[in-house]
């Protein structure tokens, strides 16, 4: 693997609402802390015609905005901005590309291309900047999703891709990966003697992990209609963190290792055949209703006409492997939703006998509750006994043993996912991104539900907004005496 850092960042799509609220503000907090490489170069590159000074100007608004207060300091806010430079470029247009690469310059030291575009872009990015000299051995380039919208055109992409950058220079973001409670969770699973034994089908009765989200459509309608909650969360988010939970020890903390395993748990997952589909997901669309107090309206209200696009999804997979072998793994993510939450629910199986059954005591199975927002926390539910003397019988209450991770390292400074994504795409470090294995592995279990979709004529359900989901959701758990975890 190519480690080491580079001396300039390629920004694409520099203007827009991900650079203003994530990126820009991401590489600020490096430079503030002293971690970028010195002399290391940022230009933005966007089709609106702003000159080096106007960018910077862009950039301070959007950093004026987006920056906590106390994160502020007018010294590191303008030697970050000395570091900006910025470039018009029109990706579809091949005469963008030569201005672009003198702008650039010579990459000898290393060029890191951020590359957030449309996916019908993609193929004209990689060939315009593979015709101006910016896709040498000094330049790796980080990909944002959606990388396709399903196994067929996935592979295009990434045929795209490779024809100019090899594995080794290709970075797939899936921003969650940069989350420090996701990363907590292989310090967890692999740091700790206790859970090991009965991390399996043994100790492990089934696994929940939901991504709940109270918004709608916002400003994303054009993508969300095309892809719907199952290419849009299920594909990258959940697959990536059930590839956590399920995943072999690895034998290294290193990009190769760690993504062996994972690659390992997606090529287990058990395709589903178009018969099944309909008894192992259910599909929802959200209708009028209330969050946070606020009436909200139907998905096709804010769309503005009738859809059979998904905007929740809930699906029982299996992992066909020897340490999974009948476990589900109960999948779940919607907007509209109750609560913002993202979660893992792992329920262990029931002690083999209750002692406490003659004398009115009642177990609970213990459940490890990982937390990843908004707050982020790990908790483990133990039986415990309650105080008295017991002349009613014992009285046995679940209690939480809490890991706060805000309260724990307190003294330490949350960072955005983004600042550790860019962090190690700058340097070279491959462990926290996608491999190509990965993302196919990904699109092919996909794929065939949405084919068992289509076979099946399965649309979606409407359920309120505001609610857990359509109803079908809670008997896809409850028909095997499973609940949902949606304290």
């Amino acid at each position: 693997m190519d480690r080491h850092p580079v001396g300039k960042l390629l920004l694409f799509g520099a203007t827009g609402d991900l650079a203003q609220r994530m990126l820009l503000p991401s590489l600020y907090g490096l430079h503030a802390d002293g971690l970028l490489p010195e002399g290391l170069t940022i230009t933005g590159a966007a089709r609106h015609d702003h000159d080096d000074a106007g960018y910077r100007a862009f950039a301070r608004k959007a950093l004026d905005e987006f920056l906590p207060k106390d994160r502020k300091d007018e010294g590191a806010l303008a030697s970050f901005l000395d570091r900006l430079f910025y470039q018009p470029t029109d990706l579809s247009d091949p005469a963008s590309f030569p201005p672009l690469a003198e702008k650039i310059g010579d990459v000898s030291g290393g060029l890191a291309i951020y590359l957030s575009t449309a996916p019908s872009l993609f193929e004209q990015a990689i060939t315009g900047l593979s015709e101006v000299g910016l896709a040498g051995e000094t330049v790796r380039v980080g990909l944002e999703k959606p990388l396709g919208y399903d196994l067929a055109s996935s592979r295009e992409i990434n045929d795209a891709v490779a024809r100019a950058f090899p594995e080794e220079r290709t970075f797939r973001i899936d921003h969650y990966l940069g989350k420090e409670t996701v990363q907590n969770i292989l310090a967890l699973r692999f740091g700790n003697s206790f859970f090991e034994p009965v991390w399996n089908a043994q100790g492990i009765d089934n696994v929940q992990i939901t991504i709940a989200e109270t918004v709608g459509l916002e400003e994303r309608a054009g993508y969300y209609e095309t892809a719907g909650a199952l290419r849009d969360m299920v594909q990258n988010h959940i697959l990536q963190l059930l590839a956590l939970i399920a995943m072999e020890p690895p034998a290294h903390f290193d990009g190769t290792d760690v993504r062996d395993e994972k690659s390992k748990v997606f090529r287990s997952l058990r395709i589903m055949k178009p018969e099944e589909v309909p008894h192992n997901t259910v599909t929802g669309q959200y209708g009028d209703g209330a969050v946070g107090g606020k009436f909200v309206k139907s998905y096709a209200e804010e769309l503005g006409k009738s859809s059979a696009t998904e905007t929740f999804v809930a699906i029982k997979a299996h992992v066909d492997n020897w340490r999974w072998q009948g476990v589900p793994f109960y999948l779940r993510t919607g907007k509209r939703m109750a609560t913002r939450r993202s979660e893992i629910a792992i329920q262990f199986k029931a002690v083999p006998h209750s002692m406490f059954a003659g004398r009115g005591g009642l177990l609970q199975p213990n459940m490890l509750i990982i937390r990843l927002q908004p707050e982020e926390y790990i908790q483990l539910l133990v039986m415990a006994k309650e105080p008295g003397l017991d002349r009613e019988g014992v009285r046995l209450r679940e209690v939480p043993l809490n890991l706060s991770m805000d309260a724990e390292f307190a003294g330490s400074r949350r960072r955005i996912a983004y600042e550790r994504l860019l962090l190690d795409l700058i340097e070279g470090d491959q462990t926290l991104f996608v491999r190509r294995d990965e993302v196919e592995a990904q699109w092919k279990w996909i794929d065939a539900i949405r084919a068992g979709w289509t076979a099946n004529d399965q649309k979606p359900k409407s359920y309120p907004s505001g609610s857990w989901g359509p109803s079908a959701a809670i008997a896809l758990t409850e028909r095997d005496g499973v609940t949902w975890q949606d304290d």
